[in-house]
């Protein structure tokens, strides 16, 4: 039997705006994924150490504060070092077009704009982890 997608959902940094995250992780647990939320204030260190320890399949971060230039870059620089290169990292917040393009061609997952469809997120991260568990 396959095991359910575990998902790490951070808040990195002094960002204290965690409603989004709540929601998108109660929406994911109602997929029949297993969430684990970090809480608010992390560290890109943190955040790595976490998705090790719990062996997730993802790891999405919710960031409204304008650091995604310096967090997703940092975050994709230690799961390297950690050896987490098969694990998904994908989030969401106020990130500018022209930035998500940018972060994505350094290997970031997709990124979601305040808005969109819970279902695409649901999709998305479904068809990624079983992309990446050889399973598609």
């Amino acid at each position: 039997m396959e095991r359910p997608i575990r998902v790490l959902i951070a808040k990195v940094g002094l960002d204290g705006h965690d409603r989004g995250a709540k929601v998108i992780a109660s929406f994911l647990r109602d997929a029949g994924m297993e969430v684990i939320y970090t809480g608010l204030r992390q560290t890109p260190e943190m955040v790595v150490n976490a998705a090790l320890q719990e062996d997730v399949d993802a790891i999405g971060v919710s960031i409204l504060s304008g650091a995604h230039m310096t967090v997703f870059p940092r975050i994709l620089e230690l799961m390297r070092v950690r050896g987490l290169d098969d694990v998904l990292l994908t989030g969401g917040g106020i990130i500018p077009d022209e930035d998500m393009k940018k972060l994505g061609a350094l290997g970031c997952g997709q990124l979601f704009a305040p808005g969109t469809d819970t279902a695409s997120i649901i999709a998305y991260i479904t068809a990624e982890v079983k992309n990446r568990r050889g399973l598609s």
